[in-house]
């Protein structure tokens, strides 16, 4: 089963305890690997060639990545703007590219943009070696090597410096264990004390837009709300699919909130935060939207984007009653459960996901797919399931799928179509 993170549909990653993807170890034990028998430099991105041994004392970060990934692109701004920053306060930091593209245009092209070294793109052997050595098995990938400033052999291991940059970005350097312990407890520290005000209050503004005559909506009126922090822009293609389904269960939660008394004091809201390039785009998305919204500019945009590691969009915070995060996962929430999945809760979650597998031992065990041509296999995620995209409504899904194992083919049990079997078909 497929277990992708598609950024680009505004899927979320998990929370992370533990930076996946860096491995910080002794770098004066494999310089060596920068180099080869017959070369003893790296490239810079202007051709010129730098001596391995410039590199020796500093933080070093190993970079494998690819031109023709759009994950990779994406990252590598925002790798190339923390790297200019910690580079303005510090020269012991560099970082070393190792190329998975297809051609040397390829490579030339990617590398020119790159303020840092690189591996020579004909260097085969270094690549792989380096690929090896750290057990490289996606791209983007970032290692830390650190410099040896004692004299023990111990070597702290972590995972995912991209991981790393997208939450913690410039704060990260010099990327010890020890910082990471530290930027660990501010973020515990900032959960602590997280509440709908503080998240949404800035020292300029304590009110949100409302389309109700254009009148301004103090925060201070969310206390008690489960409210949903709605990540999106007008130019965000995914979003065109989503925040209309968004609406629908959104007036359905407000209308099942009205038939129950107990609910109404807490209630539900949404606010979108919004990615729009400029101010008409966010007015003729916001126009569409039944709900709140943070003006358009407003610092609290962005901030909250790094707040909670929003790294694409459509994405749907939910922040409970009580100010503190529930989920970052609302999205899914809503694709697989609708109005259902209100008010978000692991306890509600919980109850949802016993229902359906209570409803998937009534499924077939197979079905025929009007989408797709070969016979696909009820799946869970105690049978080789597991997080999937679905290829129907290209919509995140777990828990229960169906699959098709010859080729990965997954929808939502939802979204299947039967169709007769054609017993002359190509299966």
């Amino acid at each position: 089963m497929k277990n992708e993170k598609r950024t680009e549909h505004g899927l979320e990653t998990s929370k992370l305890d533990e930076p996946h993807g860096v491995v910080v170890i002794n770098s004066s034990k494999f310089m060596s690997l920068l180099a080869s028998p017959d070369r003893d430099f790296l490239l810079s991105s202007d051709g010129t060639q730098v001596k391995v041994s410039e590199l020796e004392g500093k933080v070093i970060g190993i970079y494998f990545s690819a031109n023709w990934y759009p994950p990779c692109r994406s990252f590598n701004h925002l790798l190339i703007n923390t790297y200019e920053q910690i580079k303005s306060c510090s020269s012991e930091f560099e970082i070393v590219f190792v190329s998975s593209d297809e051609d040397l245009d390829a490579f030339n092209t990617f590398h020119a943009g790159m303020p840092w070294l690189a591996i020579p793109f004909s260097d085969l052997e270094a690549k792989k070696e380096l690929n090896r050595r750290f057990d490289v098995e996606g791209i983007p990938c970032l290692v830390i090597l650190q410099p040896n400033n004692n004299k023990d052999d111990n070597i702290a291991t972590f995972n995912d410096g991209v991981e790393l940059i997208y939450r913690y970005g410039v704060q990260a350097f010099p990327f010890t264990k020890e910082r990471f312990e530290e930027l660990q407890e501010e973020d515990r520290k900032n959960e602590e004390s997280q509440t709908i005000t503080s998240l949404l209050v800035s020292h300029k503004r304590d009110f949100l837009l409302s389309h109700a005559n254009n009148k301004k909506v103090p925060v201070g009126s969310l206390i008690g709300k489960t409210t949903g922090l709605y990540f999106s822009a007008q130019w965000c293609i995914p979003g065109r699919k989503f925040t209309p389904k968004l609406i629908s269960i959104y007036k359905k939660i407000k209308e099942i909130l009205l038939k129950e008394v107990v609910d109404v004091v807490q209630g539900f809201e949404i606010v979108y935060v919004s990615s729009d390039n400029n101010e008409t785009e966010f007015k003729s998305e916001f126009d569409s939207m039944p709900w709140l919204a943070l003006p358009f500019g407003d610092d609290a945009n962005k901030n909250l984007a790094k707040y909670f590691d929003v790294r694409g969009i459509p994405s749907l915070i939910i922040i409970g009653p009580n100010g503190k995060t529930v989920t970052r996962n609302g999205r899914n929430l809503i694709n697989l459960y609708q109005q259902n999945a209100y008010p978000f809760t692991e306890a509600r979650v919980e109850m949802l996901e016993k229902k359906m597998d209570e409803e998937a031992k009534n499924l077939p065990k197979s079905e025929f797919h009007t989408g797709h041509r070969h016979e696909l296999s009820l799946v869970s995620q105690g049978s080789g399931g597991g997080p999937f995209i679905c290829c129907d409504c290209e919509e995140q899904g777990s828990g229960w799928a169906y699959q098709c194992i010859q080729c990965g083919y997954e929808v939502h049990p939802k979204c299947v179509r039967a169709v007769e079997r054609d017993t002359n078909s190509d299966s």
